[in-house]
């Protein structure tokens, strides 16, 4: 039988290298999206595969989602929580909470929403992925309220993983470190590829890992127990 998942934000960057080695191990994929050309490029690239246009701060948007996975599979195993936006916000500007709720919604609550909805669908799901961020651990100073988020989605992700251990759903938390995709096109560090995160993120859904922590991420909770203040320090400024 052939994996069924289902990759939120899944037409580009993370999610879309995610999507590509999902099926390249033979598992059928939906992704969803809230613009048409990324979707409509994913479908002329992957016409087997299933592309939703779907805002997942909308709960009607998600259960149509949900809906449209059904008609076309009739089941799903996997479910990766994916979609998320980087928001830098200076505390000392007036405008600083601007559009909080959207990055909130869209950050923590979002993918929390539609956990419990394909749980309530698919209960016996084979593994929930949230692609999460070092940031989860180390809140970033030009983006507190993205560290915030994160460390709210980190943490449900630990309690989730218990909760459903004996149900036997693995919940798995990628915390990857730079990587190119749109997002960073400006940044001039070295970076990972999607392909690269996304080969060890499968490797690390294979092994029933807790977490995947591709590149510079890898030493990230190390580092925390051993030198805590200095690691938080390099970290936070990134």
């Amino acid at each position: 039988m052939k994996q069924v998942v289902l990759i939120t934000g899944g037409t580009q960057g993370i999610g879309l290298g995610l999507a590509k080695a999902f099926m390249a191990r033979g598992a059928e994929v939906a992704v969803c999206g809230r613009s048409d050309g990324p979707l409509d490029a994913f479908s002329r690239e992957f016409p087997k595969a299933l592309a939703i246009k779907a805002d997942v701060t909308i709960a009607e948007e998600r259960a149509a989602m949900l809906d449209a996975m059904y008609d076309r599979f009739g089941q799903m195993h996997v479910l990766v929580n994916n979609a998320g936006r980087f928001v830098e916000r200076d505390f000392l500007a007036a405008d600083a909470v601007n559009g909080l709720a959207d990055e909130v919604a869209l950050n923590l609550t979002a993918p929390i929403s539609l956990t419990s909805e394909v749980l309530q669908r698919w209960p016996a799901l084979q593994s929930i992925i949230f692609v999460s961020a070092g940031f989860a651990l180390i809140s970033p100073a030009r983006a507190p309220t993205y560290g915030a988020a994160k460390a709210g989605l980190h943490g449900f992700a630990e309690g989730l993983r218990r909760q459903l251990a004996r149900h036997g759903t693995h919940v798995l938390e990628l915390l990857p470190g730079i990587t190119d995709t749109p997002g960073t096109a400006t940044e001039t560090r070295k970076k990972m590829t999607t392909s690269e995160v996304a080969e060890i993120t499968l490797e690390a859904l294979a092994k029933k890992k807790p977490m995947a922590l591709p590149g510079s991420m890898k030493l990230l909770p190390t580092l925390l127990r051993i030198a805590p203040e200095a690691t938080r320090r390099m970290v936070a400024e990134m």
